[in-house]
């Protein structure tokens, strides 16, 4: 793996752009000062990877709503109803996600290790920061793997067109209006969620922000904020949260759809892909896959693997063990009360300080945009971001 040290921006500078995470709690800086340097064959790669997964993705949850299979998978019931109106109707658009992906450096297959589908983060840090610190390096911005804004820009459009082409969207659009929340007290959450509304203000929709806490709901007439009624709702929260600790809040979600009153972004399916233990249908449907890693309910016999919480985040509950079951590492955590599944272990790439590399991708419609994590055997909240630079190999 080739690494390339960079100076990463100032304080004051991160902010001015509406960075304000920069610093963890441990006083150090959140931004590595180096990039991930791959080829372009190495990008290709990752580029088919992403696109290539999330027609898996598609097929397997189509698999899983046929056969009901949502207790398998850990969905809350107060759910279902929601996930299958989003499913059967193409309004409830999947704006973008991010997969989590070992390999595609050095030589070593990639291999998918998750699915953030429904609430990723870094979108800030992929879209925006990787161009930033290019420039303020002097080095030339358009060398990434990385078009997630105009990505996104598109995506937006296709809510309503519904197609590829988005060049009928002026047409059709008929004053539509997006309402977009986070909870608030987390500006990492709350300008992730103000870069989408102004990435949707740049396709042509009419958008307004507020707080989770400010937003009215009702079953019959829809979504509300000071009056003013939304066709669309984002909201950056994950929807096993709203399930299970809003559930009077899910069973109204559900109604608001079944009466075609508002859209919810992401929608209710993509908790389906969240789902940890959605890689044990991969599994099933697709035994041996490169890009997949075997994933059981139970414990593989005879080798490394990962024990992990299906709805766990930021590497919390999480063990790994060798093939003879010596731990290597383990976390505690909040998942606990979350079903258990157990993935063959993919060692990440590392640098010769023994840290470790997992790589980002986000899709929006196609894969869009690549970006890294650095940590430990397992990544958790203190994992740093690390942008990337692709050369061009000389022939």
């Amino acid at each position: 793996m080739k690494l390339e040290p960079i100076k990463v921006p100032d304080k004051e500078y991160l902010e001015s752009i509406g960075f304000y995470w920069h610093t963890d709690e441990d006083k150090s800086s959140y931004i590595a000062d180096e990039l991930v340097v791959l080829n372009s064959d190495e990008a290709d790669a990752y580029y088919e990877a992403a696109n290539e997964l999330y027609d898996m993705f598609v097929e397997a949850g189509e698999y899983v709503i046929e056969n009901e299979l949502f207790h398998e998978i850990g969905i809350p019931f107060n759910l279902i109803d929601a996930i299958k109106m989003s499913w059967e109707n193409d309004v409830h658009w999947h704006l973008y996600g991010r997969f989590d992906l070992a390999g595609g450096l050095d030589g070593k297959p990639i291999k998918l290790i998750e699915f953030n589908a429904d609430t990723p983060t870094a979108l800030f840090e992929t879209a925006i920061l990787q161009w930033a610190m290019l420039k303020k390096n002097g080095m030339e911005e358009s060398h990434q793997f990385n078009n997630l804004y105009e990505a996104l820009v598109d995506n937006f459009k296709r809510l309503v067109t519904l197609e590829e082409d988005v060049s009928s969207f002026d047409e059709l659009y008929d004053g539509w209006k997006i309402l977009f929340s986070s909870v608030k007290g987390n500006i990492e959450e709350e300008n992730t969620v103000r870069l989408l509304q102004s990435i949707a203000n740049e396709a042509g929709f009419i958008t307004e922000f507020a707080y989770v806490d400010e937003v009215e709901f009702s079953d019959e007439e829809g979504i509300f904020y000071r009056d003013e009624n939304y066709e669309y709702w984002f909201k950056l929260i994950p929807w096993e949260d709203i399930a299970i600790e809003e559930s009077e809040l899910a069973m109204t979600l559900t109604h608001i759809m079944e009466n075609q009153k508002a859209i919810i972004l992401n929608p209710a399916y993509t908790l389906m892909f969240q789902s940890k233990a959605f890689m044990k249908i991969l599994w099933d449907l697709y035994p041996n896959h490169p890009l997949l890693l075997e994933t059981s309910f139970d414990p593989l016999e005879g080798k490394a693997q990962v024990e992990k919480r299906i709805f766990g985040r930021e590497g919390a509950n999480t063990v790994i063990v060798d093939k003879d079951e010596n731990i290597l590492a383990e976390t505690d955590g909040e998942y606990e009360e979350f079903g258990v599944i157990y993935q063959e272990y993919a060692e990440l790439p590392k640098n010769d300080k023994g840290e470790y590399y997992q790589a980002g991708v986000f899709y929006a419609y196609e894969s869009c945009g690549l970006g890294f994590r650095k940590g430990g055997l397992i990544l958790d909240n203190y994992s740093k971001f690390v942008g990337h630079r692709v050369v061009v190999e000389q022939v």
